[in-house]
């Protein structure tokens, strides 16, 4: 039996950078689709857009399933519980507003394989323009052989480019304790879950998310960076977080 992949889509006024990231889904090649949409209650053209999408779904041969949920919360990854929630399908991915899977047989490519023994499917990620335009290949690479260890790193695998098993992932929810680095956290405690119930991780060697380069992330740079480093510190060590972040001082300062 083919696997059904939720894709989760974040939103709170995106209508300027929605369109992009729902064509994506809408074209995928693949039918065992269901796309959540869920919205921080917009004032904007958000649920305008979500709606239009969702009647254009119906009329495509894959005939997604769309489910749009629109009410106030406490964060992006408040709203990310909530469609971990609400998710059905085998696997979940997170792909935000302005992200987008970048070609038609994407997520066929994901389901092809996942198999029964697989915790998480992961992939590289491009970084691309508002315009959708490539920039350059993410400079963190995913491991040929992934484990919650390999993030001592950084975070190898971007989170748009990470498919966890959705029966893991939502006795897993996100730590509402960080604002911008709880998807670092939650990852990590993804996959120590998955290793500890012995199941795979398959390396799908091929681009399977376009992250938008400038993402709430990425606006917080500074912020990101010390909840990161209180991430690391939780799961790897107070001694091992500080010796790996003064390799990353070295290394960056070797790469000028």
């Amino acid at each position: 039996m083919k696997p059904k992949i939720s894709v989760v889509t974040i939103t709170y006024n995106a209508a300027t950078v929605l369109q992009p990231t729902l064509d994506s889904v809408l074209q995928q090649s693949y039918p065992y689709v269901e796309h959540l949409i869920i919205d921080g209650a917009s004032t904007d053209e958000t649920l305008t857009m979500a709606e239009q999408y969702r009647e254009e779904s119906v009329e495509t041969a894959a005939a997604h399933e769309v489910v749009i949920a629109s009410e106030p919360d406490h964060g992006i990854y408040d709203a990310m519980n909530k469609g971990l929630q609400r998710a059905t399908g085998d696997f979940v991915v997170f792909l935000n507003a302005g992200d987008t899977l970048p070609s038609t047989d994407t997520l066929e490519l994901v389901a092809d394989k996942a198999a029964d023994g697989v915790g998480v499917l992961y992939g590289d990620t491009d970084i691309v323009d508002g315009e959708g335009r490539l920039l350059h290949r993410r400079r963190l690479t995913p491991p040929e052989h992934l484990s919650w260890r390999s993030f001592r790193q950084g975070m190898l695998v971007c989170h748009q480019a990470f498919y966890a098993r959705t029966n893991i992932a939502r006795q897993l929810p996100y730590d509402l304790r960080f604002r911008f680095s709880a998807d670092v956290d939650w990852c990590i405690r993804v996959m120590k879950e998955v290793e500890r119930q012995g199941l795979a991780f398959v390396n799908l060697h091929a681009v399977v998310a376009n992250y938008l380069e400038e993402g709430a992330t990425t606006k917080n740079h500074k912020a990101s960076l010390r909840e990161r480093y209180l991430v690391m510190q939780c799961h790897y060590g107070v001694v091992q977080t500080l010796l790996m972040h003064c390799w990353f001082f070295v290394r960056a300062f070797i790469r000028r």
